[in-house]
């Protein structure tokens, strides 16, 4: 009983089996796993690129250097001669007009001697007329009256000297500006060679700097120049108004001096500075990003799309700014230059441009 169960079970299964691709099960898995599980060819993915379009544009032939500032007019104060000091006529760090004294030495002993002077001046002034009157009526020689008027004038002479040395007892401000500190006390005994003060006139500042030598054919006077000091961030700008008539030859340097306002006093002698002098100015000129070119051997090179295709362009470049390089040859305007996927690019390969500049 058992074996006929078991052999009739086969039995359907069997029948079971032959009859599923009839009514389509197979059929409709088949389709189903054709339509998903294998998927006809598929497209090649293009690679994802940025371009930029050249266009002329601006741009400004700057030269960054350092340099430093320097007073427009600045002398240590030192006396003409050795004396005593007797008054000092000015505060530390306050401002001087051009003319106002300083500082007064000891003057008595000059003053005298100027007054002996000049009373002898006054006798040889009266002897002298005497003698030139004499002189008229023949009551004396020529011999006698050429004494008596070089006596006169000797002692004019002497008396001018006297005056000079009555003047140098006395500093003056040479000119308008600001003194600094001082380094004597009234009543010391000063000479030449005593530093008294420094002063300083700061407005306009100096502004002293050098550039390599093979600039010197593009620098004139009246250049741009747009600085900052060490620090701080306010941008200054100021006018090149010397330049030294030769090249160092040690630092096949030249050294320039620009002047820059400075009525706020922002600007003081001996600071640091960064700047930027204005060469020259291209309104036509092509720029490029720096990462969009190719250093080679024998040059350097862009990837350019023409067509569709990748194409290489073989370039020259000029002045090189912060984000980009100037190119001087080997590009026109309106060309597409890629700048990105610039290691997976080829000659001849078609890509997607993402993002035009």
């Amino acid at each position: 009983m058992k074996k006929q169960i078991i052999t009739g079970s086969i039995v359907v299964v069997i029948i079971v089996l032959l009859a599923l691709p009839k009514i389509g099960w197979f059929s409709d898995k088949n389709d189903g796993g054709d339509a998903q599980g294998s998927p006809g060819p598929q497209r090649s993915a293009l690679l994802p690129v940025e371009a930029l379009v050249l266009r002329p544009s601006r741009l400004d032939h700057k030269l960054i250097v350092t340099g430093s500032v320097l007073a427009n007019e600045s002398l240590e104060l030192k006396s003409e001669i050795s004396g005593k000091i007797t008054s000092i006529a000015f505060n530390e760090g306050s401002k001087v007009k051009k003319g106002s004294v300083l500082v007064r030495i000891n003057d008595e002993e000059v003053r005298a001697q100027l007054l002996k002077e000049k009373y002898n001046q006054k006798l040889n002034e009266d002897n002298e007329f005497r003698q030139r009157k004499l002189l008229e009526k023949d009551a004396i020689s020529q011999e006698e009256y050429d004494n008596a008027l070089n006596r006169l004038n000797t002692t004019r002479a002497d008396v001018r000297v006297l005056e000079a040395q009555l003047a140098k007892t006395q500093i003056e401000a040479p000119f308008d500006g600001i003194i600094g500190l001082r380094y004597i006390s009234e009543g010391a005994y000063i000479s030449p060679n005593t530093i008294i003060a420094t002063l300083y006139n700061n407005s306009p500042a100096k502004i002293e700097f050098a550039i390599p030598s093979r600039y010197s054919s593009l620098v004139s006077t009246g250049k741009a120049i747009h600085f900052r000091l060490e620090s701080d961030t306010t941008p200054h700008d100021g006018k090149v108004y010397a330049i030294e008539p030769r090249i160092d030859p040690e630092t096949r340097t030249l050294k320039l001096r620009a002047l820059s306002d400075n009525t706020d006093g922002a600007l003081l002698p001996g600071q640091f500075v960064e700047l930027q002098l204005i060469l020259g100015t291209s309104l036509d000129a092509l720029l490029i990003p720096t990462e969009a070119v190719v250093p080679e051997q024998s040059g350097k090179k862009v990837f350019v799309l023409e067509n569709g295709k990748v194409r290489e362009a073989r370039i020259e470049t000029g002045i090189r700014t912060d984000v980009s390089l100037e190119v001087l040859t080997g590009l026109k305007p309106s060309d597409t230059v890629l700048t990105t996927g610039i290691l997976q690019l080829r000659p001849g390969m078609a890509v997607q441009i993402t993002k035009i500049n």
